[in-house]
């Protein structure tokens, strides 16, 4: 399917309309609220848990946000709906939750996350989770496995995107070979993945990829993680839609 005019209607929240001076961490039922109130689309998470569940969260590892300090993977998602979230009232959610505190009432874009390994369990779940889900939801990874995968677990109702940046210097892309690495920079696995919209670091922006999927694959963009005034500026002219933080547009 192509992307809806949903997908890049509304300014996308990034992780939910969190700020957590107020008690409302990245992630939580309380930043997905802000969000509807405040009418965005909201962008989340997931991490798979030791028993298969999909839960909203970032980070590979919970002590950035938690008192604890092992791999989500570690614990189950009983468990880790009991851990507070940055010192807040908030604990980590199942998707399932997330998506019933939305309602429906905004677009939720779903970033699942991945080692590159092969393993599609979390992929998986985050389609059952989405399938059952009546709402306007999406799907994205930066694993092209993973997108392509998705063609095949989710309904074609459901579009799905590939995230990605150009210059790839987060040390999670050290593992990787050099061609892996250069076909997620320059978008060579379109032909397996045939992404229904790109999402694109906007400090790479304006690049080759994104120009020409708009321009000739009629192939949206939304672009990350927009914080200033400059990068809001940088997506407007090169982006169809932005994933903002830390101020309300």
């Amino acid at each position: 399917m192509g992307a809806p005019d949903w997908l890049t209607a509304r300014p996308i929240a990034h992780r939910g309309l969190h700020d957590r001076a107020a008690g409302r961490p990245e992630n939580t039922l309380a930043a997905a609220r802000a969000a509807v109130a405040g009418g965005f689309a909201i962008e989340c998470d997931v991490q798979l848990s030791a028993d298969g569940e999909a839960m909203v969260f970032h980070d590979a590892a919970l002590g950035r946000l938690t008192t604890a300090r092992e791999a989500v993977a570690e614990r189950s998602a009983a468990e880790l709906g009991t851990l507070k979230v940055a010192g807040s009232a908030e604990t980590i959610p199942t998707l399932p939750a997330f998506l019933a505190a939305v309602a429906g009432v905004v677009p939720v874009v779903i970033e699942v996350k991945s080692r590159y390994d092969g393993d599609l369990r979390l992929a998986t779940r985050t389609a059952e989770v989405a399938a059952a889900y009546a709402g306007p939801v999406a799907l994205k990874s930066f694993d092209p496995q993973v997108v392509a995968a998705l063609r095949d677990l989710c309904p074609a109702t459901i579009p799905r995107g590939i995230v990605a940046e150009t210059t790839q210097d987060d040390p999670v892309y050290a593992a990787l070979t050099p061609s892996l690495r250069r076909s997620l920079s320059d978008l060579l696995h379109f032909a397996e993945t045939r992404p229904d919209f790109l999402s694109w670091r906007v400090d790479d922006l304006p690049c080759a990829p994104t120009y020409l999927c708009r321009l000739l694959g009629r192939v949206p963009v939304m672009t990350w993680t927009v914080r200033t005034e400059e990068q809001r500026a940088r997506a407007a002219a090169h982006a169809d839609q932005m994933v903002f933080e830390g101020f309300v547009p």
